[in-house]
């Protein structure tokens, strides 16, 4: 009878361990990741909004019945689906440069932040320097001048799935804006201006 408590601490003990399976392959894809595996898979796990598939529950490709839905809150604005560009807006935010999602032909392609509050996809946010970015972002950073602004940077970072994160910086070198969205739409200068 000694031997049944005995017992029963060993299933216990057993029962409380487990093997975790490996992390799929998230490099795999048509495009070229600019990450490290392990970056795509810190990416993975991080509990923010911002992702590059999305915000929350919204996904790309999304229109704007199933955005709605899976937003569930209010929205100001409406998409046009033959149209070529529209911007949505969460209620909650007054300028349109500080929070918007974007929508080319009646889908969800890009969304755009200019405030510090929203942290995009691997920690960057509004304010920080370039160092700090590449901290974050590592070797994949791809930095380059910006094409329409003088002494401001694009700093630019894909997932290999065809998401692309964009950090612009101001004349400081702080990160004044960014978009996470597919192309060709991530590369729109402004918003739905090409």
């Amino acid at each position: 009878m000694k031997s049944l408590p005995i017992a029963i601490v060993c299933l216990l003990t057993l029962a409380g361990c487990s093997v975790e399976a490996p992390p799929p392959d998230a490099t795999q894809g048509t495009h070229k990741s600019t990450m490290t595996p392990a970056q795509v898979q810190a990416l993975q796990a991080q509990e923010t909004l911002g992702s590059f598939t999305g915000y929350g529950a919204t996904r790309f490709g999304m229109d704007e019945d199933a955005f709605r839905t899976a937003w569930r809150a209010d929205l100001t604005g409406s998409t046009d689906p033959a149209g070529d560009c529209s911007l949505l807006q969460p209620t909650w935010y007054k300028q349109l440069a500080d929070f918007d999602f974007m929508f080319e032909h009646g889908h969800f392609v890009r969304y755009d932040v200019g405030t510090p509050k929203e942290v995009a996809p691997g920690g960057g946010r509004v304010g920080m320097s370039v160092a700090q970015i590449r901290a974050l972002y590592g070797p994949g950073l791809q930095v380059s001048p910006s094409s329409h602004m003088q002494n401001e940077q694009l700093l630019r970072i894909a997932d290999g799935k065809g998401h692309v994160l964009i950090f612009e910086t101001d004349t400081a070198g702080k990160v004044s804006q960014w978009r996470v969205g597919i192309l060709p739409q991530i590369d729109y200068k402004d918003g739905c201006i090409i």
